[in-house]
């Protein structure tokens, strides 16, 4: 089996925060520049549903480490790993979310371009709740954090990457103003904001509102 040593690694987080566990994604990379110190060739990167706007950034790449909510068909929580080939095709068989349409176009584009990564690792978590505008991750998506950064360190390190307990300072992340804690300590309630729609209009929202 040959080795795989790339010299520039892109660890990305892609997905909105804005809605529950469509944020898993951002929320590892975050999580994972707290605490992990990373050498220079490796640059994490909240990615948000910036969709082409990634392709300088995959362009620059010789390795790419993804972390996404995923809907794999599976319970909700669980946690797949996906190598290669099986990223692109994957992504585009079952669409989440406009997101996830993005990132598979920035993927075929950068294909086509001659610039794609040679090596990439999807890190997915199948969600629990989508539609819940302003939420934050459920308790079977959030305990499944630790165990992608452990998943992607493993990662790194198969490919010679020195990985080390401690913080990698970037400015590529979330804005503070959305960083988890201060997100989820500033939601307000339910009742105060509703996070399913306008009760008047849509009939869900009258029925959680219920």
């Amino acid at each position: 089996m040959q080795e795989i040593r790339p010299a520039r690694v892109l660890v990305l987080g892609i997905g909105n925060v804005l809605w529950a566990d469509e944020g898993f994604g951002v929320r590892c990379v975050e999580t994972m520049a707290q605490s992990y110190a990373l050498p220079e060739n490796v640059k994490l990167l909240d990615g948000g549903t910036q969709g082409l706007y990634l392709l300088p950034f995959l362009e620059k790449a010789d390795a790419l480490i993804v972390f996404d909510a995923v809907d794999f068909g599976l319970d909700p929580g669980t946690l797949v790993t996906m190598r290669d080939d099986d990223v692109p095709a994957f992504m585009g068989a079952k669409k989440m979310s406009l997101h996830q349409t993005g990132f598979q176009d920035v993927i075929a584009t950068a294909q086509l371009m001659g610039y794609c990564p040679e090596h990439m690792t999807l890190i997915g978590c199948q969600p629990v709740e989508l539609e819940d505008y302003g939420g934050s991750l459920r308790p079977a998506v959030s305990e499944q954090i630790p165990h992608a950064l452990a998943e992607a360190v493993r990662e790194l390190q198969s490919w010679g990457i020195t990985v080390t307990e401690g913080a990698t300072p970037t400015n590529d992340l979330v804005d503070p103003s959305l960083s988890r804690h201060v997100y989820e300590q500033g939601r307000p309630t339910e009742d105060d904001a509703c996070r399913v729609g306008d009760h008047r209009f849509f009939p869900s929202a009258a029925k959680v509102r219920a």
